[in-house]
């Protein structure tokens, strides 16, 4: 089984109750499946879930070079200079990233809003980038942004692989086609 979830903002990746904090339990009762990777408390989107444990090895683990996409909404308007280092990979503290594919976009069309919504400042302008990663380390996305001056305000994984999160409200989650391949050649 394979479930497609477009985890809302605020909800932890975990089935066991935390206090006072939602998790993936309060959206899905299927017995049996854990997600495939992570993705942060404060981040939204697409997260996929399965019960088979050599396929969610296959959709987390770098090695197989699955791509994620992301849209990031960041503080300020990048420069192509930043666009250009996040092309190449940054170095960070702990690691160097691997080269990720880094472009400007509009704000996403079927864009849901955020709850709560992000913070707005009328002097200082947004704009929405799109990262393909084939990898993904702790708050890498976040990382990467703030590295070259353009802080992530919001963060939504839009498709895994060929999976997308189109189509699915916050909070909904739909069965999906396991069968299909789950590796993609490097750019």
């Amino acid at each position: 089984m394979l479930i497609a979830f477009n985890k809302p903002f605020g909800v932890m990746c975990k089935f066991r109750p935390e206090a006072g904090r939602r998790t993936l339990a309060d959206f899905i009762q299927v017995k049996n499946v854990y997600p495939a990777g992570r993705l942060d408390t404060d981040s939204e989107g697409l997260l996929l879930l399965t019960d088979d444990g050599v396929l969610q090895a296959r959709i987390s683990n770098p090695r197989h070079k699955l791509a994620k996409v992301y849209w990031a909404q960041v503080d300020g308007e990048p420069t192509a200079d930043a666009l250009l280092a996040l092309r190449n990979g940054v170095t960070l503290s702990d690691f160097m990233t691997k080269p990720a594919g880094a472009r400007l976009i509009d704000a996403p069309n079927d864009i849901w809003p955020r709850d709560p919504p992000i913070r707005h400042r009328a002097k200082i302008p947004t704009a929405w980038l799109e990262l393909t990663l084939r990898e993904g380390k702790n708050r890498q996305v976040r990382r990467m942004t703030a590295h070259v001056g353009f802080p992530t305000l919001r963060l939504v994984r839009a498709r895994i692989g060929h999976v997308r999160v189109e189509g699915l409200a916050p909070g909904e989650w739909r069965e999906i086609d396991a069968g299909s391949p789950w590796t993609e050649s490097a750019p």
